[in-house]
């Protein structure tokens, strides 16, 4: 614990750790400094250090991603699926999910249960073979064996057996001991199966088993064709079948007298043992008989299963075999039951299947009630029990990726109400038609651990639908799902728009804002629009209100003073009113050629009365309209507040600011002319290039666009889910692109915007006609570029017009690339899910540099940010067959501009609402917007709403974007605050109210508001607060209303942050960060020390940058995958609980009994149970294997294996309590048997004795 003291009398405005931005102080404010109020001493003590941190993963949500293997344990029913990333995902019961990773990466071929021994045999495609202990929590490979000269393709492991049987490649069939995982000198060569006489390969092993009826008898399947049963104790082949057609898979029926085979042609063959000449029957389910007699050609049937039932016909269930003619058909699974034929069309392609029996014994009655089907996307389970075969209801999230995510949000500690109302809402809604039967795969254990909070995870995704999760215990269940594209109308064949939406998701959810107390939701799609959500348990009509903003630059019209004047940007006070809908229609002096889009948004609101179901129902929508041809850019910033009643959103061109209970539009402002007099930079004018570059190829281009930058060479992957679709002219186009000017910033008319009578003084922001304003930037601006791209004229909505002509359109070779896309051209591209991106950095490299960290920004926010010299950029376009695919972007030159000089615009990159202190000569805090830049730049914009309920639904809420302007390094990513004891300061809030509910008239309900004031926990401290601000180089903490900076923490020299936030751990906060080099952090508060700094991720892509999120309690996820959450915590106590709150994988289950054979059974059918494979396998009959076949890999050491050895003790110890108890109660029944027997004995003794003495003097001729 320290203390940290900082007298701050006559401390001035600079501050130690210069910005290196050149600004003058990193307090800086528009005019004079004043002498600001503050506290002689603030004195917070800090309770957080290094020893309360520590990261790890905790469980993973979600389908394993690329699914390649699937295993079942029938005794403990528990389930595998390996996947092509060598990950393992082992699911049970409920709360019973368990992620593990091979470290080679390599994929899984082959899952194998040691069936109720609690142990799983994995087979790689790096030919590896693992054994993972499964009586642990946290599973961990005991033994791995690396085969050096042949590759593994397949493998078996009998009931109750110690040796695995292990296919090649080369056909050679190899025997390992699971207890030593080590090579039998028992082989089986390809050459000694096959006959002499044949003179070909049989091919790789496609599959193994032992006979039911005798188990020293083996079957090997080649895939060429042959079969051959392998007499394992006289060490050769008692029969060989030699089949025309490849083999895919082997099923045995149980009495071992028959097997059935799946082949290549769609067709499938019985085979009986005793006449191995020719199959006794040959099938084709799905080839029909042709006109001219012939078959129809089929697919291949990949696998077949052949299984019994006491009470009905065998099951025959297989995959594949549809005909080849019929296109477009999906895959299929079919159910042969005697003569009914069902076949089921799965969504994905079949990975496997799997059918579950009652029995683990092979040479039983099957009793089969389910099968498992792997799909490529999914995970489904077949009831057999009923004649209409229904699926069961999955219990695991499964469809996290149903469309594809392309944002998160993670809330912890949420109101306990909200997950109760959420899922009554979202259980209406579910589906019907599944068994009736519990779900098949029940094993291991889960308790819910004390350390359980509620926790919601919301998802948004590229179909424009909202999923909202329950997280609370480390499990996932989903509560409630609504979707954002039932706000639109469906667009028309006849439409104007609908060309724009071709192939296209055009309501892809790019963020969220969530408010849980008050249930206000804000959604934020792709097509740059805002729609505000509010909860209710009633359904209603309503009618959406829609408003639509102006706010786009205009790079080539000339604005004459009369336009001016008849579209103000700013209007009286007097002239406020609310509009439910506001159009702007294109100024009259526009001169916008015929066909070209200008003030329509990019979708059409729905202006009919709608009924609306219980939960989030849409209030307003908000959009941003096309300009001149132009597309509105996507929005990168949104925060929200019910007690104001405010939304704020910004993109790359400026603000705007809504009053969502008035719905009416309060301020809508380029970024330059946010500053006012205040902006610190040194912006030079230039005079305009004759030639005019079209900004709209670069507008609204979907979640994966990349850009380049003058420095650094950026490498990017593409690991999409859909294919782009530009032609070679659109690839041609954007490599002819040059930059636009700092353009003028439309924003409609009307616009009313307020101002307080304290900010009249400013000449800037006088209501008077815009001709007339007395403003710093009267003249043309431009940002200082080269000589030979200088970009265009530039006014501000603000300042006095310009009388310079028109660029025009250069004649030359390059003039047709340069012109205006049309109508026909779509704003953006396909929403590439957040899932399927991918960005590899230069991390050999000292410093990333400024082209790494822009390039990332503007796929993370979708900002458009151009350079000066960015149409020399030369870009290859180079697509492959892989996932991943990368694209090498590269600069002809580079710049000696600084980075504030190169980009021409300044995007808004974060927003937050709360009580604060505008200017340094403020005595109370009043409600403030906070604006972050892309720039370093930190602006308040100080706000006066009215504080009685009728007052706010009538007066308007005044703005005036004239408070103070602080600095930092790179482009800010976080605001939060504390007060001067160090506590977190809550944004205030509305108490949520259903809106539907019937209002008493004589009782009018008023909003009840939460306010969280800076003042009101240090009476002693004095007023103030401590204000966060966390860029991607630098945090700082500043003193308000001072605006001294008390302490700063250069974050990162060589990458910069990603994801930044304030969070609460063990009963204080921190600064959480997550650097685009993959290392998460964690600084105190408020001195900024350093505590945790772990390289968690080798490697960043932009899948992870754009879901990662943080959340209080010390937890935090992210997107693995396209398909899977992973959740981490870097808390250090739920590290420690993390093992109670993990479910138990294994459970002591005593194996059931096999069924008695009977005496002739057991003389006719063979010699089974007298097989002794120790005897065969073992070292001293078979001798050791070669050591360069196989090497032998102990499995992990040091603290990892003693918790694994602890935990199998632990195990073990579980399992002889059991036995105990088993044994006790099994001495229990011997004992009442004994008492019965001596009680039966003494009743026979007694009887004798009496039959004895009634017999005793009687002569023999009497009896």
């Amino acid at each position: 614990m320290k203390k940290f003291r900082k007298v701050l009398d006559g401390l001035t405005t600079s501050s130690p750790g210069g910005t290196g931005m050149g600004s003058p102080s990193c307090g800086s404010a528009a005019g004079t400094p004043t002498a600001a109020q503050t506290p002689k001493e603030i004195d917070i003590q800090e309770t957080l250090v290094s020893e309360n941190f520590q990261l790890c993963k905790t469980v993973r949500h979600g389908f394993p991603y690329q699914p390649t293997a699937l295993a079942f344990d029938p005794v403990q029913k528990i389930l595998a699926i390996g996947s092509r990333s060598g990950g393992i995902r082992i699911l049970g019961g409920p709360g019973v999910d368990c992620y593990s990773q091979h470290e080679s990466g390599a994929a899984v071929l082959q899952l194998q249960f040691l069936i109720n021994e609690g142990a799983l045999v994995t087979a790689c495609a790096d030919d590896t073979l693992h054994l993972w202990n499964l009586r642990q929590r946290r599973p961990a490979v005991l033994h791995s064996l690396k085969f050096n000269r042949e590759r593994i393709t397949f493998c078996h492991l009998p009931f109750q057996s110690k040796w695995l049987y292990v296919g090649t490649e080369r056909g050679n069939t190899h025997i390992v001991n699971i207890e030593s995982f080590i090579l039998s000198g028992y082989v089986i060569m390809w050459n000694k199966a096959i006959e002499l006489s044949t003179k070909t390969h049989p091919g790789p092993i496609v599959h193994l088993s032992d006979s039911p009826k005798d188990e020293g008898k083996l079957l090997i399947g080649f895939e060429g064709g042959t079969i051959v049963q392998w007499d394992l104790r006289a060490k050769k082949g008692d029969f060989r079948i030699y089949y025309d057609e490849a083999i895919h898979s082997v099923s045995w029926h149980h009495e071992g007298k028959q097997f059935m085979c799946s082949h290549s042609d769609g067709s499938l063959t019985l085979w009986n043992l005793r006449n191995t000449t020719k199959p006794i029957q040959v099938t084709f389910p799905h080839g029909k008989i042709q006109k001219d007699g012939r078959k129809e050609s089929c697919k291949p049937i990949l696998k077949v299963e052949y299984k019994t039932s006491r009470s009905s016909e065998p099951f025959v269930i297989f995959s594949g075999g549809l005909s080849y003619d019929k296109a477009g058909r999906r895959p299929t699974l079919t159910i042969m039951h005697g003569k009914a034929i069902t076949v089921l069309e799965m969504d994905y392609p079949i990975v496997e299947f799997m059918v579950l029996c009652e029995t683990p014994y092979n040479n039983e009655v099957q009793e089969p009630y389910a099968v498992v089907v792997l799909l490529e996307k999914d995970l489904i389970v077949v009831d057999l029990t009923q004649s209409n075969f229904p699926v069961f209801e999955n219990p695991y999230p499964m469809d996290v990726h149903e469309s594809p995510v392309t944002c998160t949000a993670y809330f912890a500690d949420c109101p306990p109400d909200i997950i109760p109302i959420l899922y009554s809402i979202g259980a209406k809604h579910k589906k019907t038609g599944y068994s009736q039967k519990e779900w098949p795969v029940s094993g291991g254990t889960w308790t819910l651990g004390s350390h359980t909070y509620p926790e919601i995870i919301i998802t948004g995704h590229a179909d424009g639908s909202i999923k909202f999760w329950d997280a609370s215990a480390i499990t996932l269940q989903m509560l409630y799902k609504m979707k954002t594209s039932k706000v639109f109308e469906k667009p028309k064949p006849g439409d104007a728009r609908a060309p724009e939406l071709v192939e296209e998701d055009p309501f892809a959810v790019q963020m969220v804002s969530w408010c849980p107390q008050s249930r206000i939701f804000c959604v934020v799609g792709i097509s740059a629009y805002i729609i505000l959500y509010r909860f209710s348990k009633y359904d209603a009509n309503t009618q959406i209100v829609s408003l639509e903003v102006r706010l786009q630059c205009e790079s080539e019209d000339v604005i004459s003073p009369s336009e001016n004047e008849n579209n103000p940007c700013f209007s009286e006070p007097g002239s406020h009113s609310p509009q439910p809908h506001q159009q702007h229609p294109a100024s009259p002096g526009s001169r916008t050629p015929e066909g070209v889009k200008d003030s329509i948004p990019c979708l059409k609101v729905k202006d009919r009365v709608v009924r609306v179901p219980p939960g989030y129902q849409s209030e307003l929508v908000i959009q941003l309209l096309w300009v001149d041809g132009e597309p509105p850019q996507q929005i990168t910033s949104l925060d929200i507040n019910s007690a104001y009643g405010l939304v704020a959103f910004g993109n790359c061109y400026g603000l705007a600011v809504v009053d969502y209970l008035q719905k009416t539009i309060l301020l809508c402002m380029s970024t330059l002319d946010l500053y006012g007099a205040t902006d610190p930079y040194q912006r030079l004018t230039r005079s305009p290039r004759r030639n005019r570059q079209s900004t709209s190829e670069f507008c609204m281009r979907g979640l994966s666009n990349f850009y380049s930058d003058s420095k650094k060479r950026i490498r990017t992957s593409y690991q999409s889910l859909t294919e782009l679709t530009d032609n070679q002219q659109s690839i041609d186009m954007e490599r002819s692109k040059s930059p636009t000017s700092v353009c003028v910033c439309s924003v409609g008319s009307p616009v009313p915007v307020h101002y307080p009578t304290s900010l009249h003084n400013d000449p800037r922001i006088l209501p008077e006609p815009v001709a007339s304003l007395r403003a710093s930037h009267c003249s043309p601006v431009f940002y200082l570029l080269d000589n030979d791209h200088v970009n265009g004229h530039c006014t501000s909505p603000t300042s006095q017009p310009c009388s310079a002509g028109k660029p025009r359109i250069p004649m030359g070779p390059e003039g047709p690339r340069l012109t205006r896309r049309g109508p026909g051209r779509p704003p953006f591209r396909k929403a590439q899910s957040a899932a399927c991106m991918e960005i590899s950095l230069p991390v050999s490299h000292t410093e990333v540099g400024h082209a790494s960290r822009r390039a990332m920004l503007q796929q993370l926010h979708g900002v458009t940010m151009y350079s000066h010299d960015e149409h020399h950029t030369t870009t290859s376009y180079c697509w492959s067959e892989r996932e991943s695919r990368e694209n090498s972007f590269s600069r002809s030159r580079s710049s000696s501009v600084s980075s504030i000089d190169r980009d021409t615009k300044e995007a808004i990159t974060t927003l937050q609402f709360g009580e604060s202190y505008g200017r340094k000569s403020d005595a109370h805090p009043t409600p403030c917007l906070w604006v972050g830049t892309s720039l370093g730049v930190a602006l308040l914009i100080p706000m006066s709403i009215p504080t009685d309920h009728e007052e706010r639904m009538e007066e308007a809420v005044t703005i005036g974007p004239s408070g103070g302007v602080l600095m930092l390094k790179g482009s800010v990513t976080r605001f939060s605050f504390l007060d001067c004891m160090g506590a977190l300061i809550q944004s205030p809030y509305e108490v949520w109210r259903d809106p539907n509910t019937a209002e008493d008239p004589d009782r009018p309900r008023k909003r009840k508001l939460v306010h969280f004031s800076p003042s009101s926990s240090q009476d002693a401290c004095g007023e103030g607060h401590l204000a966060v601000v966390c860029s991607e180089r630098q945090a700082k903490v500043f003193l308000m209303p001072s605006q001294s900076c008390l302490f700063v923490h250069n974050i990162t020299e060589s990458s910069f942050v990603l994801r930044a936030d304030v969070v609460s751990v063990c009963n204080s906060v921190c600064l959480a960060c997550f650097c685009a080099n993959g290392h998460v952090m964690t600084l105190s508060l408020p001195s900024l020390r350093p505590l945790m700094d772990v390289n968690y991720l080798p490697l960043t892509d932009m899948r992870i940058a754009r879901t990662f999120c943080f959340t209080n309690g010390g937890q935090a996820l992210y997107l693995s995958s396209p398909t899977e959450i992973q959740r981490i915590t870097y808390s250090q106590e739920m590290c420690d609980n993390l093992q109670e709150m993990l479910g138990e994988l294994f459970t002591p289950i005593e194996t059931p009994e096999a069924q008695n054979r009977g005496f002739l059974k057991g003389f006719f059918g063979g010699n089974a149970h007298n097989f002794d494979r120790e005897e065969l396998f073992g070292e001293a009959a078979a001798g050791k294997a070669s050591r360069s076949l196989a090497q032998h890999i102990p499995g992990q050491a040091g603290l990892e294996g003693m918790k694994v050895a602890a935990s199998g003790v632990v195990g073990d110890l579980a399992r002889a309590r059991v036995a105990l108890d088993e044994r006790g109660q099994r001495l229990g029944e011997l004992e009442e048997r004994t008492a019965l027997m001596m009680t039966s004995a003494e009743t026979f003794s007694k009887h004798a004795h009496e039959v004895m003495l009634k017999c005793k003097d009687k002569k023999w001729y009497q009896f």
